[in-house]
């Protein structure tokens, strides 16, 4: 048990000092708005596909795609109850409009791609991306519909008229999901892609880790450590979204038979911090920026306190 408390923490230091680097790549001045615009279009739009099409192909069967419907419910219900729950909290706290949307949002989604992705690959390895991808799937899903509509609720701008159409539209055309998308499909096909295209997409996909930490690591940078502040129900926050939301996980993979390795997985995913996209719609909504970005900030912080004790739990 000790022995892997230690290397959860050997996981975590790995990825704060690459995420330090990307701070003093700020700090210097080496790293600006334009490479951070950069960066998140690469890693998005580029790596984390081949990403997701390496995962797939070399770590999942014809077979195990049996179960994909199983764990999609699980984690779909679970992301559901964490932001039912993050609703009642911002009740409670009688946050004003701007931040009611945003704390439910932050209570409820977690970074599934730019702290996700490194996170679990370095705790579980390479075989853990299929679950990765599921989990990824079931959150994006819930972030383009329901989140979306929350944040809007809780800007000045003018709320857009939201379609089925529209949300299927914008959700299957995003890059990782068109990756999941052809991963699938050639497990389904039986198809493997020529040995060529499989080791340039290793190449690509192995740039995934190190710059998606570079990226969260000028985000504090641009934020300011000296900003970082427990504005009023951002504790809260962080109790749902690093405590109570892999308690809830547990619970519905209990629930819905996910055991092993995609558990641990879930449960790990749960209990990241807050999806960085969350930011970025607060801004464009006219909802509370500072206060999304203080609380996407404090949360990957403090992951890298809770995700160890949380590696004890699963051991």
């Amino acid at each position: 048990m000790v022995a892997v408390f230690f290397n959860a923490v050997s996981a975590v230091l790995v990825l704060f000092l690459l995420m330090a680097v990307g701070y003093v790549l700020g700090c210097l001045g080496w790293m600006t708005a334009s490479e951070k615009k950069f960066l998140s279009r690469f890693v998005v739009n580029v790596a984390v596909p081949f990403n997701c099409i390496v995962g797939l192909v070399n770590n999942l069967s014809h077979d195990d795609l049996v179960h994909a419907g199983s764990m999609m419910a699980a984690a779909m219900s679970g992301i559901g109850l964490t932001l039912a729950l993050g609703a009642v909290g911002a009740v409670v706290l009688k946050l004003p409009r701007n931040r009611w949307g945003v704390f439910t949002s932050m209570a409820g989604t977690s970074n599934t791609l730019f702290i996700g992705l490194p996170m679990t690959t370095q705790l579980f390895g390479e075989v853990s991306i299929p679950f990765l991808m599921v989990y990824y799937l079931s959150s994006s899903m819930i972030t383009q519909t329901l989140v979306v509509m929350l944040i809007e609720r809780a800007g000045t701008a003018e709320p857009k008229k939201l379609s089925v159409k529209g949300i299927l539209k914008d959700l299957i055309t995003k890059p990782p999901i068109v990756g999941v998308i052809i991963g699938v499909l050639l497990l389904v096909l039986d198809l493997q892609p020529p040995a060529l295209f499989m080791k340039f997409a290793g190449y690509i996909s192995g740039t995934v880790t190190p710059l998606a930490l570079l990226y969260c690591g000028f985000i504090i940078y641009e934020v300011g450590l000296r900003n970082l502040r427990f504005l009023r129900g951002i504790p809260t926050m962080l109790v749902i979204r690093l405590i109570i939301s892999p308690m809830i996980c547990v619970g519905m993979c209990a629930l819905f038979g996910i055991t092993g390795l995609a558990r641990s997985v879930f449960i790990v995913e749960s209990a990241l911090p807050v999806v960085t996209q969350i930011t970025v719609m607060a801004g464009a909504f006219g909802a509370d920026e500072e206060y999304a970005a203080t609380g996407a900030c404090l949360s990957t912080l403090g992951c890298f306190f809770t995700i160890p004790v949380l590696m004890l739990f699963l051991s």
